[in-house]
C-alpha cells in the first residue's frame, strides 16, 4: 500500500465536522501558557488538525503552532520558555484554508507600529470580495483567518506610527463592519487581550473570570478546567477588550446587523455536553430532544441505545421517556478522534469499524432504538446498522436528534456539496430503504428548538431549512484564497433551490 496523501483529513462516518475552538488569557502573575494548555485540551473535541498558542511578556509575541492534538503540539519542553501575562490559544479544523502547517493559528503579524496573534472560530462569506478589494493575488494568504490578519496590520500600518497603544482595538473597529460571514475571535498584542463575536452570534464566546485576569473561551469547560468562574457570554455584535483596567465592552457593528443566530447545531453535536449556551444545560438539551422524539415518533422495542457519544443524553432521554430500556449496544474507541487521515470512501467504511464496535451479547434477538445525532452522507449509520444486523438484531429503528441535513453549512462547518447530502437527494422513505433500518424518524425542527430551552433566543438552521441569514456567493468553496482559479467576486449570491421532497 502506498502512502497515505498528505493532509487528506476526512471524517469516518460523514457528520458535520466541528467548528474551531478559540481560548484567551490575561493573568499577570500566572502561568498564562499552562492555563492556555488546558483550555485547549478542553476544546479538543472542536477541532483536532493542528493546535497552537501565542504569549505576550508585555514586549514580544512568541508564537508556537503544528499539526495535530494539543498533545501532540505541546509538552512540559515547549510550554516552559512561554512565558508572560496574555495568551491566545486555537484548536483548528479547516472551512477555508487546506489543513497544512502554514493555516494553523494563531494567525500572527508584525507591523512595526504593533505586533498581535488572532484566533477564528467559523468562517467568513465575503473573502473573495474583501481579498480582491484589497488587492491580493491568488496565494497571497491561505485562509479567511490569514487574510483578516493581513486586512488588520494593513489598517494598523495606514494608520502610522504608534500613539496610544490601542493600534490593534482601532484597527479592528475600522475592519470588523467590513466582514460578513461566521467569526468569534480572540486576539492578543502587548498588552491587550479582545474578542469579538460577529452580529449573529453564528459560534460560541464566553467571558470568565480568574482571580488574576481574565478569560475567553468557546465553550464554559475550557473556563472550568481553567479555573474560571463563568461571567456570561458575549453578545452577537459585541467586542471586549480586556487590559489591566478590566474589561470594556464595545460595538462595532451597526444596530441593525446585529441578529442572534447561534448555530442549533452547537447544541446537537458540536458542544460538550457539560457546556452551557444562551444559559441552557447542553446535556439536559440533548436528553429533551431524545423525549421528545419519543413522544413525536413512539416504537415498540426491547432496548434503546445510542450511537456514542454525542447520542447517548438523547438515547437516555428517549428510554425515559418511551419507558423502553437503555442500554449499550456499541462500544467506541476512546483513543481514535472524530477526524483522521483516510482516503476514499471505502477507507471510510473501515474506519467506522475502527472508531465503533458492536458488543453482541446485548445486541441480539432483540429489537432496537438507535438514537443518533444527525445523517449527513450516511457512512456511519449504515456501517452501524450492518453492525447490528451481523450482531442478531431483530429490529432496527433509527431516531434521529436533529431534522434532515439538506443544505451545505457556510458558517463554520465543512459538510461538502449538497449534491453529497443524503437528505437533499432523497426522501426520508429512500433514506430508510438506503440505510436498511425498520424505521426511521428524525425530530421536527420545532421540536428542535423546543428542546434547547432557548425558544426565541435565536438559530441558525440553515443546514436544515436552506434560509441562509447572511447570503453567501455562490463562488464561496475552501480553496477560495489558495485556487488560481478565482471566479469574479460578488457578482451573485446563493440561489435557494426548491424545497426537497419530503
Amino acid at each position: 500500500m502506498g502512502p497515505l496523501p498528505p493532509h487528506q483529513v476526512v471524517d469516518a462516518g460523514g457528520s458535520p465536522r466541528e467548528a474551531c475552538g478559540v481560548f484567551g488569557v490575561y493573568a499577570p502573575g500566572a502561568a498564562v501558557a499552562q492555563l492556555t494548555y488546558l483550555g485547549l485540551y478542553a476544546l479538543q473535541h472542536r477541532g483536532q488538525e493542528s493546535a497552537g498558542m501565542a504569549v505576550s511578556d508585555g514586549e514580544t509575541i512568541t508564537v508556537v503552532k503544528d499539526m495535530g492534538l494539543v498533545t501532540n503540539v505541546f509538552n512540559e519542553r515547549t510550554l516552559a520558555p512561554l512565558t508572560g501575562h496574555l495568551s491566545v490559544g486555537h484548536t483548528r479544523y479547516s472551512t477555508t484554508g487546506s489543513s497544512t502547517w502554514r493555516n494553523a493559528q494563531p494567525v500572527y503579524r508584525d507591523t512595526g507600529a504593533a505586533e498581535f496573534a488572532l484566533g477564528h472560530n467559523g468562517n467568513l462569506v465575503n473573502t473573495e470580495a474583501l481579498a480582491a478589494e484589497a488587492g491580493m493575488l491568488p496565494g497571497t494568504v491561505a485562509s479567511d483567518s490569514d487574510l483578516v490578519a493581513e486586512l488588520l496590520a494593513h489598517e494598523i500600518a495606514a494608520a502610522g506610527e504608534r500613539s496610544d497603544g490601542r493600534e490593534l482595538e482601532h484597527a479592528l473597529l475600522r475592519l470588523l463592519p467590513q466582514l460578513e460571514g461566521a467569526f468569534s475571535f480572540v486576539l492578543i498584542d502587548e498588552a491587550h487581550l479582545i474578542g469579538v463575536r460577529d452580529p449573529n452570534g453564528f459560534r460560541p464566546l464566553c467571558l470568565g473570570k480568574l482571580d488574576t485576569g481574565w478569560v475567553l473561551a468557546s465553550e464554559t469547560p475550557a473556563l472550568d478546567i481553567a479555573g474560571a468562574h463563568f461571567v456570561r457570554e458575549l453578545d452577537p455584535g459585541e467586542m471586549v477588550v480586556i487590559d489591566a483596567g478590566g474589561v470594556r465592552s464595545v460595538r462595532p457593528f451597526p444596530v441593525e446587523r446585529t441578529d442572534p443566530r447561534l448555530c442549533v447545531f452547537e447544541f446537537v453535536y458540536f458542544a460538550r455536553p457539560d457546556s452551557r449556551l444562551y444559559g441552557q444545560s447542553v446535556h439536559r438539551a440533548r436528553q429533551r430532544m431524545g423525549e421528545l422524539l419519543a413522544e413525536q415518533a413512539p416504537v415498540e422495542a426491547d432496548m434503546v441505545m445510542p450511537v456514542p457519544e454525542s447520542g447517548v443524553p438523547a438515547a437516555q432521554g428517549y428510554a425515559r421517556a418511551s419507558g423502553i430500556p437503555y442500554g449499550d449496544g456499541l462500544v467506541k474507541n476512546r483513543y481514535i478522534g472524530r477526524t483522521f487521515i483516510a482516503p476514499g470512501q471505502e477507507m471510510r467504511a473501515r474506519a467506522v469499524r475502527l472508531k465503533l464496535n458492536p458488543i453482541r451479547e446485548n445486541i441480539e434477538g432483540k429489537r432496537l432504538v438507535v438514537v443518533d445525532d444527525s445523517i449527513v452522507r450516511g457512512t456511519t449509520q449504515k456501517q452501524v446498522v450492518g453492525m447490528l444486523r451481523e450482531s442478531g438484531a431483530v429490529e432496527v429503528h433509527l431516531r434521529i436528534m436533529s431534522p434532515p441535513y439538506r443544505w451545505p453549512c457556510y458558517y463554520g462547518m465543512d459538510t461538502g456539496d449538497r449534491a453529497e447530502l443524503l437528505a437533499a437527494n432523497l426522501t426520508v422513505e429512500e433514506i430508510r430503504d438506503y440505510l436498511g433500518v425498520d424505521s426511521l424518524a428524525y425530530i421536527s425542527t420545532d421540536r428542535l428548538v423546543e428542546a434547547t430551552g432557548a425558544v426565541g433566543a435565536g438559530f441558525c438552521n440553515a443546514c436544515l431549512t436552506g434560509d441562509y441569514p447572511v447570503p453567501v456567493p455562490v463562488s464561496l468553496r475552501k480553496d477560495v484564497l489558495e485556487s488560481n482559479d478565482i471566479p469574479p467576486s460578488g457578482v451573485d449570491t446563493l440561489l435557494h433551490e426548491p424545497a426537497p421532497r419530503t
